[in-house]
C-alpha cells in the first residue's frame, strides 16, 4: 500500500492549495481528484462565470458607447465564440496548475475516492495510506427543492447553465443569493428577459440590507423583474418553456428555469460515517482548526459548514498544512473574509453589517458615500456607494460597497477591518486621484468628522 504524509480527498481551491502548501513545508503528499485538477472554481464556478460576465460588459459596453462619443453599433452574442473565450481561460489556468503540483512532485491520482479508514483512501481499487493526516476536500455540488427535478432542459442547475448552445430568450431564476444574482445578470447583459424569485425578503441576504436595496434597484433599471418574499408552490413544463407558481398565485412564465437555491457538500458515499467521521445534514462537523471527530482526518472548504467561498477553502488548505507540518498558524477570522459578488454591478463586503454589529453590543455610526462623488466613478459611468460601518468612538467594523469593480477594493476594506482600524486613521491615508479606491478614503474622512468630496 503506498505511503505518504498527506493524502488529500479533492483537488479544488482547498485541495490543492494544501497540497501545494505542504509540498512547500517537505511534506510527501497524495493529491486525489475525481474529475479535474482545480475543481468547481476553475471549471464550473469562479472562472467561467466571470468570463461570462465579462462577455456581458462587454456586450453592455458596445451598447451604451454613444454615451462615451463613440459610435458603435452591436451585433449578437456568438456563444460559441464566448465559450471559445471562455475555455481558453480556463485550460490555460489548469494547465498552470498542473505544472505547479508536478512541480512540487505531488502524486496525483485520477480517479473516484473514498475514504475507508482513519488513515486511508481507496481510489480505481488501490488504497492510500496517510502517514500524518487525511484532508478531506471533496466540495460542494447544485442544490434543488422538492418537485423540482433537474432536467438539463428545461430546468437546470448553474453547472448545466455554463454549458448552454444557444441562448435563451427569458429565464426564469429560482434563488436571490450569489449565484442566482449572478446568472440573471449574465443573461440579461446577453439580452434575456429575466426575472429573479428570492423567498426572502430581499437579494443577497447575507449582505447589509443597504447593499440589497442598490442591487435591486440597480437590477430593476436593467429590466430585470425581482419577486421577493415568495417562495414556489407548483412547476409546470411545457414543450415551449415551464410555468412557475407562487405561493401568492402569480405565475411567471419562462423559457428556462435555472434552480439557484444554493449549493451542498459532496459527502455521500465516500465513506466518511463508517470511517466515524460525524456529518451534520451532510456538512463534515469540524472544530476551529478544521478537524473532524477523527483525529488525523480533516475537512475544509465547502465540505464543512460556513461560508462558500473558494479563498477561503484556499485559506483553510493552506492553514491545515502548515498544523500536519508542525507550524502553529493563526485561526482564520470568519467575520473577516471578504465576499463578492459579480453582477453588474458587483457588491462586495467585508466585516460586520450595520444589524451583525448592533446585535454584538456595539453602540454603531456609519456613513454612506455615494459614488456620484468619485471623479473615476463619473469617468466610467458607474453608480454605487460605499458604506462604512465603525463602532462608535472605535474601529471600523465593516465595509460594504456597490458598484462596478468595487470588488477590486475588498483587499483594502479586510486591511481596515483586520488591523481594526479607526475611521481617522484611514482618513489620513492617501488614496490616488482619480481612482475607485479614492471612495474608500472619502467615506473614512466623513466617518471621521472631516468630510470633503460628501454632503452632510
Amino acid at each position: 500500500m503506498p505511503e505518504t504524509d498527506l493524502v488529500i480527498l479533492g483537488g479544488g481551491s482547498g485541495g490543492y492549495a494544501c497540497a501545494l502548501r505542504a509540498a512547500e513545508l517537505g511534506l510527501t503528499v497524495t493529491l486525489i481528484e475525481r474529475d479535474k485538477l482545480g475543481g468547481t472554481c476553475l471549471h464550473r464556478g469562479c472562472i467561467p462565470t466571470k468570463a461570462l460576465l465579462h462577455a456581458g460588459e462587454v456586450a453592455d459596453t458596445v451598447r451604451n458607447s454613444a454615451a462615451f462619443g463613440v459610435e458603435a453599433e452591436f451585433g449578437r452574442i456568438d456563444l460559441p465564440g464566448v465559450r471559445a473565450y471562455l475555455d481558453k481561460v480556463v485550460n490555460r489556468l489548469w494547465k498552470g496548475l498542473q505544472g505547479l503540483v508536478s512541480a512540487r512532485d505531488i502524486d496525483y491520482v485520477s480517479g473516484h475516492g473514498s475514504l475507508s479508514g482513519a488513515d486511508t483512501v481507496t481510489v480505481n481499487g488501490d488504497s492510500y495510506r496517510a502517514a500524518k493526516a487525511v484532508v478531506l476536500a471533496t466540495g460542494s455540488q447544485p442544490r434543488t427543492l422538492p418537485g423540482l427535478d433537474i432536467d438539463g432542459k428545461r430546468v437546470i442547475t448553474s453547472d448545466q447553465a455554463l454549458l448552454l448552445t444557444e441562448l435563451p430568450a427569458s429565464v426564469l431564476v429560482l434563488g436571490g443569493g450569489v449565484i442566482g444574482v449572478e446568472f440573471a445578470s449574465i443573461w440579461r447583459s446577453y439580452g434575456a428577459e429575466v426575472s429573479i424569485v428570492e423567498a426572502l425578503p430581499r437579494l443577497l441576504p447575507l449582505e447589509d440590507e443597504s447593499s440589497s436595496k442598490l442591487l435591486e434597484r440597480a437590477l430593476r433599471k436593467r429590466g430585470i423583474s425581482i419577486t421577493t418574499g415568495r417562495s414556489y408552490t407548483d412547476l409546470k413544463r411545457r414543450d415551449e418553456g415551464v410555468t412557475l407558481t407562487l405561493d401568492d398565485g402569480q405565475t411567471l412564465d419562462a423559457e428556462l428555469l435555472l434552480v439557484a437555491v444554493g449549493r451542498g457538500p459532496v459527502s455521500a458515499d465516500i465513506g466518511f460515517e463508517s470511517a466515524g467521521v460525524s456529518t451534520d445534514r451532510g456538512y463534515v462537523v469540524v472544530d476551529n482548526q478544521c478537524q473532524t471527530t477523527v483525529p488525523g482526518v480533516y475537512a475544509i472548504g465547502d465540505l464543512r459548514p460556513g461560508p462558500q467561498l473558494a479563498h477561503l477553502g484556499f485559506a483553510e488548505g493552506i492553514r491545515v498544512a502548515e498544523l500536519i507540518a508542525g507550524e502553529q498558524p493563526p485561526p482564520i477570522d470568519y467575520d473577516q473574509i471578504p465576499r463578492v459578488t459579480y453582477s453588474h454591478p458587483e457588491v462586495a463586503a467585508v466585516g460586520l453589517s450595520s444589524a451583525q454589529a448592533t446585535e454584538r453590543g456595539h453602540e454603531v455610526v456609519d456613513y454612506t458615500y455615494d459614488l456620484a462623488g468619485n471623479g473615476r466613478a463619473q469617468i466610467l459611468g458607474i453608480s454605487g456607494a460605499v458604506k462604512v460601518v465603525a463602532a462608535k468612538d472605535g474601529p471600523v467594523l465593516g465595509v460594504h460597497m456597490v458598484g462596478d469593480r468595487v470588488g477590486d477594493l475588498v483587499a483594502e476594506a479586510q486591511l481596515i477591518t483586520n488591523w481594526e482600524a479607526l475611521p481617522s486613521e484611514v482618513a489620513r491615508l492617501l488614496h490616488p486621484h482619480p481612482t475607485m479606491s479614492e471612495a474608500i478614503g472619502e467615506a473614512h474622512l466623513a466617518l471621521a468628522g472631516k468630510p470633503l468630496h460628501a454632503h452632510g
